[in-house]
């Protein structure tokens, strides 16, 4: 695989930019679906057997109560930690990689990715998402309408809620859930590198001629690496979701919390309301990470050629 083979380090500085326009382009495409995602997690449409509304319902719900822009709430909370989240995500992917590597041949095994990846979406979890998640979700469970000046929310903006979930609630209330965000964060990434470092090995195997893989490429296996997360976490999300909604009550753990959601969820809406907001969250992930992985591969290259056009002008005569 000459493509592979000849690709040089990426620095830092790199993940950071590469990974904060991919991780801006993925929140500015999807943030509707995910807004849709959080209320059907919150809604309580499948009590006393009662059919539950689905995604589209749901969406359309949104916008004629709301606007159009109700779908795009909580995009500040989003927008202000995603650069962050995504550098953390690739720079940390790329450090725990290199560590899990053979120390002969500077390979890292499918199980050492896998690794890496649960390590990277721990971390970002607890550095940059859970107290992200607690503000977007806030945000996206408010139900007014903005084309109502009359009708004020309890959070104007994303500034605004955190310093009122701070005042009112304290500042361990932006961890709320971390837990199991680290959690879902953790086999999203797990699943999601993993399976994309393998499509990608793949698709040099079968295109040896290649340096780097096409943009489209990269979107096509990004959408499927994508898509693997959701489906083996979304109980975890669903139950994350609710707890970051609610307010704790005075000396109960965040495992009594947990456990209580888990139960009455079981007891009173069935396993079904395990998977609810599942469809616009594949929709939104997958997608996502079509758009992130092509992005950042693009934007790397870039950077990285206007690295080497640079240090050749240096040299030239």
């Amino acid at each position: 695989m000459p493509g592979v083979a000849q690709k040089k380090p990426v620095g830092f500085a790199t993940h950071i930019v590469a990974g904060g326009m991919a991780g801006a382009m993925e929140a500015l495409c999807c943030q509707p679906l995910d807004t849709i995602k959080v209320r059907m997690q919150l809604s309580k449409s499948g009590l006393a057997g009662g059919k539950s509304r689905g995604f589209i319902a749901t969406g359309t719900s949104i916008v004629q109560r709301e606007t159009p822009l109700a779908l795009y709430k909580g995009l500040g909370a989003v927008l202000s930690g995603i650069v962050p989240k995504m550098a953390i995500r690739f720079a940390s992917f790329e450090t725990y990689k290199k560590w899990l590597a053979n120390k002969e041949t500077g390979k890292t095994s499918v199980s050492g990715i896998f690794l890496a990846g649960l390590a990277a979406g721990t971390t970002e979890a607890v550095a940059v998402v859970t107290p992200m998640e607690v503000v977007k979700i806030r945000l996206q469970a408010q139900s007014h309408s903005l084309a109502d000046p009359l009708e004020t929310p309890r959070y104007r903006n994303a500034a605004h809620a955190v310093y009122t979930i701070v005042r009112e609630e304290g500042f361990s209330t932006l961890y709320r859930g971390v837990s199991l965000t680290a959690l879902r964060q953790a086999t999203n990434q797990g699943a999601n590198f993993t399976a994309y470092q393998e499509l990608k090995k793949q698709a040099h195997k079968w295109q040896p001629e290649l340096t780097d893989l096409p943009s489209y490429q990269h979107m096509v296996i990004g959408l499927i690496s994508g898509a693997m997360g959701p489906f083996s976490n979304a109980p975890i999300d669903t139950i994350k979701t609710r707890l970051q909604k609610s307010s704790a009550a005075e000396g109960e753990s965040a495992l009594t919390r947990i456990t209580a959601i888990a139960k009455e969820m079981w007891r009173q809406e069935g396993v079904k309301s395990f998977y609810k907001g599942i469809t616009p969250r594949v929709l939104r992930v997958a997608p996502g990470q079509a758009i992130v992985f092509a992005v950042y591969e693009r934007v790397r290259r870039l950077i990285e050629n206007m690295k080497d056009t640079t240090t050749d002008d240096s040299y030239s005569e």
